[in-house]
C-alpha cells in the first residue's frame, strides 16, 4: 500500500485527487496539507511513502519546502503535481530533489502510473512535459558560451525560492520569477492571475516590483534584461 500525503492549497483539488486515488487498490491518502509548513508538521506524526506536491502554495511553496523534505524526511518520495509546464520550473524542482513531475491536466491513468513509478524510486516525467522539452530542444538556438552565460540556478547555489544574486542582476523571489516567466511568454496580468490562482491586483504589484528591482522601463526592456541575465528560459 502506497501511503500518500496531498500538499496543495486548493481544497477542491485535494478532494478530487483523494476521490481519484480512492479507486486505486494499492494507494491510500493518509493526510492533506494546504502549505509547505503544514506538510512538514504533518510528516512528523504521519508516516507516508510519497508526497504529491504542488509548487504554488502559501507560507512555504514547493521550491522552499523541498530542501527541508530532503533533510528531514529523506525516505519520502516527492511527485510534483503542478500546472507550471515551463522547463525552468521542471528543472528547478527536480534539481531540488523531487523524483517526478506531472501536470494537473494529466488524466487519472497517468497520475496513478506516476505515483507508482515514483513510489518505486524511479523518475517520472509526464508525457506533455516530455514532448514540450523535446520540441523546445529541437527549436532552440545554439547554447551561449557557458563561460560567459549566467546560469538560471547554479547547482549548490542560492535557495531555489529566489534567483541567485550576481553582479548586475536583480534578486527576485520565487513568485516574482514565475510572474516574470509568464510575462515573457506573453500572458496578460489577468491571464497570469488565473494561472497562479492570485488576484489581478497581486500580479500587478509583482510586475511593478520586478520592474523596480530590475530598473527596467517597460515590458520589452524587462524581457531583454531577463534573457541577458538568464532569469528566463
Amino acid at each position: 500500500m502506497i501511503r500518500i500525503i496531498l500538499a496543495d492549497d486548493h481544497t477542491i483539488l485535494r478532494d478530487g485527487i483523494s476521490a481519484l486515488l480512492a479507486r486505486e487498490p494499492d494507494m491510500q491518502v493518509v493526510g492533506e496539507a494546504a502549505n509547505g509548513q503544514a506538510l512538514l508538521e504533518l510528516l512528523t506524526h504521519t508516516p507516508a511513502d510519497l508526497v504529491l506536491l504542488d509548487i504554488n502554495m502559501p507560507i512555504l511553496d514547493g521550491f522552499e519546502v523541498m530542501p527541508r523534505l530532503r533533510e528531514q524526511f529523506p525516505g519520502v518520495r516527492v511527485l510534483v503535481l503542478s500546472m507550471l509546464e515551463h522547463e525552468s520550473y521542471v528543472h528547478r524542482i527536480l534539481e531540488a530533489g523531487a523524483q517526478g513531475y506531472v501536470l494537473k491536466n494529466a488524466d487519472s491513468t497517468e497520475i496513478a502510473f506516476a505515483i507508482r513509478t515514483v513510489a518505486a524510486d524511479r523518475p517520472f516525467l509526464c508525457t506533455e512535459i516530455g514532448l514540450n522539452l523535446l520540441r523546445r530542444l529541437v527549436e532552440r538556438t545554439p547554447a551561449p558560451d557557458p563561460l560567459t552565460a549566467l546560469p538560471y540556478l547554479p547547482r549548490g547555489g542560492a535557495p531555489a525560492s529566489a534567483a541567485a544574486p550576481a553582479e548586475g542582476r536583480a534578486e527576485l523571489s520565487g513568485r516574482e520569477l514565475e510572474v516574470l516567466q509568464l510575462i515573457a511568454e506573453g500572458f496578460t496580468n489577468a491571464d497570469i492571475a488565473d494561472k497562479l490562482f492570485a488576484s489581478k491586483r497581486t500580479i500587478e504589484t509583482h510586475r511593478q516590483n520586478i520592474i523596480e528591482k530590475t530598473q527596467t522601463k517597460n515590458t520589452a526592456d524587462l524581457i531583454r534584461y531577463a534573457m541577458r541575465a538568464g532569469l528566463i528560459g
